[in-house]
């Protein structure tokens, strides 16, 4: 895939940053009363592989003024070796704005993990590119890759438009857009038709399309084959079908990718992939992987195909490392990596996990 070879972003990222609570030791919420508190978002989980490993990030989103959760998601970020960028917006009183909630059973064992998610009333509903110069950031500046979601997408009215003109302006300023459909039932009631009309021609703009069967079936409208249940082969099988279609109704996009996960126990999984990319698949065959947390592994999955995709890789390589990545991220507390090294990555996919002195 051909990049921008002028940009100062290897990677920007529209979000909405939020906070994620878990309890402690694996224990699930309702019998807990200590909790981890930590900076979270999917997108931003995305960018994390590339910022570690040194390639310049850039992150859009709204911030509530004067919030110390505000002041703690900008200080993650730094940390995580991204710039940011977006208003602050006035919190409005009590019951005015402030940033999302999630609070997450992790599972164990045979406890399966679980997620609350706590929106009402998010700063990032407010996200507007007429609050970002998107001239100067894509233009002037210019990024190699702009990954957005689904689900910053689907927030609400506000967001679909703001992913739109995103879209847009980067794709006008040579910018390879990605685009992870991560459709949510709960975010689609009453406006399906609204969101499968932006989703769409979001795609349009794509050369990155990201998502299960029923991703683009049920968010983009496409036919195919039903969804593959538990079985893994079934599963490559229609992932494989589904994007014979999708390629015919978006035919400028040059990479399609999902993951593949049977969960044995929460802290026990089988981890796959699949690529697609110049008309040829690329299988990450599930192998058995340990699971600390699970959640941000397909995020960093994802990351690593990015990183592979801004390094010049072959498709097949930067599979490999996306599998990998999030192999990686399982074995975190956080919902994103932090790997030292590529060395690192690449030691998780040779199935090498001895000690480096």
């Amino acid at each position: 895939m051909k990049l921008r070879e002028d940009a100062k972003w290897s990677m920007v990222i529209p979000t909405s940053m939020g906070i994620r609570i878990c309890p402690e030791d694996g224990q699930p919420v309702q019998a807990s009363n200590v909790f981890r508190m930590q900076v979270t978002s999917a997108e931003s989980n995305v960018g994390a592989i590339a910022s570690f490993l040194g390639e310049p990030v850039k992150i859009l989103t709204n911030f509530v003024k004067g919030s110390p959760i505000s002041m703690m998601i900008k200080s993650n970020l730094a940390s995580r070796f991204m710039a940011y960028e977006g208003p602050d917006v006035e919190q409005g009183g009590a019951w005015g704005y402030r940033h999302q909630f999630n609070i997450a059973d992790s599972g164990y064992g045979n406890r399966g993990a679980r997620v609350w998610n706590d929106r009402a009333g998010e700063v990032g509903l407010l996200l507007d590119a007429k609050d970002f110069d998107l001239d100067r950031i894509f233009g002037e500046e210019g990024a190699k890759i702009v990954h957005m979601s689904g689900l910053i997408a689907a927030l609400s009215p506000n967001t679909l438009q703001f992913c739109l003109d995103i879209a847009h302006k980067a794709k006008e300023y040579g910018s390879a857009v990605s685009f992870d459909i991560n459709h949510r039932a709960s975010f689609w009631k009453g406006r399906e038709q609204e969101l499968r009309d932006g989703f769409t021609e979001i795609a349009k703009q794509c050369k990155i399309l990201i998502g299960n069967e029923e991703d683009f079936q049920l968010a983009l409208g496409l036919e195919g084959p039903e969804a593959g249940g538990k079985d893994i082969a079934a599963k490559i099988d229609g992932f494989k079908g589904m994007i014979n279609t999708a390629h015919e109704q978006f035919p400028e996009v040059e990479v399609f990718a999902t993951t593949l996960r049977e969960v044995v126990n929460a802290n026990h999984h089988m981890w796959g992939a699949i690529l697609w990319a110049d008309g040829q698949f690329y299988v990450a065959e599930p192998r058995d992987i340990g699971v600390l947390d699970r959640i941000g592994g397909g995020d960093s999955t994802v990351g690593g195909i990015l990183y592979g995709l801004i390094k010049g890789w072959e498709p097949e390589k930067c599979l490999q490392f996306g599998w990998a990545s999030g192999a990686m991220t399982t074995t975190f507390l956080t919902d994103y990596a932090m790997p030292a090294d590529e060395e690192q990555v690449w030691a998780i996919w040779e199935g090498n996990a001895r000690i480096k002195r």
